[in-house]
C-alpha cells in the first residue's frame, strides 16, 4: 500500500510540474537588447532644448515586476541605491537604476531651464517607453526629489503604472519647510544653526567650515544615522558627484528647508487622484515628517504605509531590514493582487 501511495504521489508530482510554468531565470537575457553591455542602455530623450542621453542599467529578470529607481537630490546620482543589489536579486526583483538628465553618467547640459519638474516628468516617460514598460509590470519608486518626481509622473501619466513607491518624501514642499521650522531647527544648538543660516544668507555653503557645522548636527542625525567617517561607500560616492547646479536651482543651497524652484510646489489636494496601489515609506529620525507621511497614505485609495522606526533619510541604510522587508512584501503583494 505504501508503494502504490508513494508512485501515485511521484505520478501526480510530476504532472504539476508538466502543467505549472517553470519560474523565469532571472538572468535569462534572452531577446535584450542591452547584453552586451551589461544591461546598460543609453537612451535618447527629446527636450526643448534638444536631444540629450540618460543612462540606465537593469538588473535582473521578472515578467511581472521591473521597478524604475528615481534618485533624489535633485542632481545627485543611482549610485547610492546600489544597497538594493542585496536584496532585489534575492527576491526576484528586476530594477533600473538611472541617472536623470545632468547626473553621474547622463549627458550634462547646463541650461538652467532644463531644471523643471514637468519636463523631467517627460524624461521619465521617455525612459519607461525605451525600457518598454507598461502598467502589466512597472513600478516607479522615487526617494526624496525622486519622490517629488514620482508623484508628478503618477498624476499625468498612472496609466502605464502597476504600481508606486513614495519613499521618504511629502506631497508639499510648505510643509516640508513647516518642519524643518518648527520641529528640527528648535532641536539645535541654537548658536550653530545661527552661523549656519548666516553662512547661507552669504552664500558661503561651499566653505567647508559649512559642512562641518552640519554634518554632526543634522546629517548624521536626520540623513543617516552613522557617523560620517562609517557612511556606506556608495552614499559618499553619490554625494560627492551630486550636480550642485540642479541641486541649488530646484531645492536651494540648504538641507534645512527648500528655496529654489520647487518652494512653492504642493500636491496635498490631489494625492486621491492616484488610484494605483501605493506604498508611502517614512523614517522617524527623517528631515521629512513622518506623521505627516503617513496621513498622505490614508488619501491614496490603494495606499500603504511603511515606518521605518530606526531610520532616517536614508532609510535603506539605517533601518535596512525593515525598508527591505516592507518594500519587497508591497511589491510581492501587489503583483499577487492582494489588497
Amino acid at each position: 500500500m505504501r508503494r502504490l501511495y508513494t508512485l501515485l504521489l511521484l505520478a501526480f508530482t510530476a504532472l504539476v510540474a508538466q502543467a505549472a510554468p517553470p519560474p523565469p531565470a532571472y538572468f535569462d537575457h534572452t531577446g535584450r537588447d542591452d547584453v552586451l553591455a551589461g544591461g546598460v542602455k543609453m537612451i535618447t530623450i527629446d527636450t526643448p532644448k534638444g536631444k540629450f542621453r540618460v543612462w540606465t542599467k537593469r538588473v535582473g529578470n521578472n515578467p511581472t515586476i521591473k521597478v524604475l529607481l528615481l534618485h533624489g537630490g535633485p542632481g545627485a546620482t543611482h549610485e547610492y541605491f546600489e544597497a538594493f543589489d542585496s536584496y532585489f536579486p534575492g527576491a526576484g526583483i528586476e530594477y533600473y537604476y538611472y541617472d536623470q538628465l545632468g547626473s553621474a553618467f547622463s549627458d550634462k547640459p547646463t541650461d538652467e531651464s532644463l531644471w523643471d519638474t514637468p519636463r523631467f516628468v517627460e524624461e521619465v516617460e521617455q525612459v519607461r517607453q525605451a525600457l518598454h514598460l507598461d502598467k502589466d509590470n512597472f513600478y516607479l519608486l522615487g526617494h526624496s526629489w525622486g519622490g517629488v518626481l514620482a508623484i508628478e509622473y503618477a498624476l499625468k501619466y498612472q496609466q502605464h503604472l502597476k504600481g508606486l513607491v513614495i519613499s521618504n518624501m511629502v506631497d508639499s514642499i510648505p510643509a516640508y519647510n513647516q518642519y524643518a521650522k518648527t520641529v528640527l531647527m528648535p532641536a539645535m544648538d541654537p548658536a550653530k544653526l545661527a552661523q549656519v543660516q548666516r553662512m547661507e544668507r552669504e552664500h558661503k555653503t561651499s566653505d567647508p567650515a559649512y559642512m562641518a557645522i552640519l554634518m554632526p548636527m543634522h546629517y548624521e542625525q536626520h540623513v543617516l544615522r552613522m557617523p560620517a567617517a562609517q557612511w556606506p561607500e556608495p552614499v559618499t560616492r553619490s554625494f560627492g558627484h551630486i550636480n550642485e547646479q540642479i541641486y541649488v536651482s530646484m531645492q536651494g543651497p540648504s538641507e534645512l528647508g527648500a528655496s529654489g524652484k520647487l518652494l512653492n510646489w504642493d500636491r496635498s489636494k490631489d494625492l486621491a487622484k492616484i488610484t494605483v496601489p501605493t506604498l508611502v515609506i517614512g523614517a522617524t529620525y527623517d528631515t521629512i515628517d513622518p506623521k505627516y507621511m503617513a496621513v498622505m497614505a490614508k488619501k491614496l485609495p490603494k495606499g500603504h504605509f511603511l515606518l521605518c522606526p530606526k531610520g532616517a533619510h536614508l532609510a535603506m541604510y539605517d533601518d535596512q531590514a525593515t525598508y527591505f522587508s516592507g518594500l519587497i512584501g508591497f511589491l510581492k503583494d501587489t503583483d499577487a493582487g492582494r489588497p
